[in-house]
């Protein structure tokens, strides 16, 4: 069972738990987070998820999800790229880029630049069954195709100028 902290819509939590899987009260939210890592060549990886998974499965993604109980979303953030994908990162590698607060969820969004052959990552069984590195075209025809999870999708829309950005420095 895993239990996730509840806040309210201010992002101050409650003291109160929520059990994953069961709905959300009105005006209850939880912590997500997820990174977009970059290499030094500015691909992203995207890990796909696996095929096992309820939402999104077979779909390229960027690493992330809930917060545990007493987790903050950098710890959240990083316990789930090492778990996802093997990789670990310092605290001060990762960049916020922006929050937001969608339906039931306050998400935080990081970046995180680090290059790391594909050989060299674990994928966790029934979480990510694939990974590669893609351009910005790369992304955008696997886009186009319909292989990105829809709320990677929006948060890409969402964060289109900090992707121009890294793309075009």
């Amino acid at each position: 069972m895993e239990l996730w902290d509840i806040y309210d819509r201010q992002r101050r939590t409650t003291g109160r738990f929520h059990v994953r899987g069961t709905p959300m009260g009105r005006g209850e939210y939880h912590l997500t987070a997820f990174v977009w890592v970059f290499n030094r060549q500015r691909e992203l990886l995207l890990t796909r998820r696996a095929p096992e998974k309820e939402h999104y499965a077979n779909c390229w993604a960027a690493t992330g999800g809930a917060a545990l109980v007493g987790e903050t979303s950098l710890q959240t953030v990083r316990r789930e790229l090492r778990e996802e994908t093997g990789i670990e990162a310092d605290e001060a590698d990762f960049h916020l880029v922006r929050s937001f607060r969608e339906h039931s969820t306050f998400s935080d969004v990081y970046f995180l630049f680090h290059d790391i052959p594909l050989s060299a990552l674990h994928l966790q069984p029934g979480e990510t069954t694939e990974a590669r590195w893609v351009s910005k075209a790369g992304l955008e025809a696997l886009v186009a195709s319909g292989e990105v999870a829809q709320p990677d999708v929006r948060r890409l829309r969402q964060l289109r100028d900090e992707f121009r950005k890294i793309w075009n420095a």
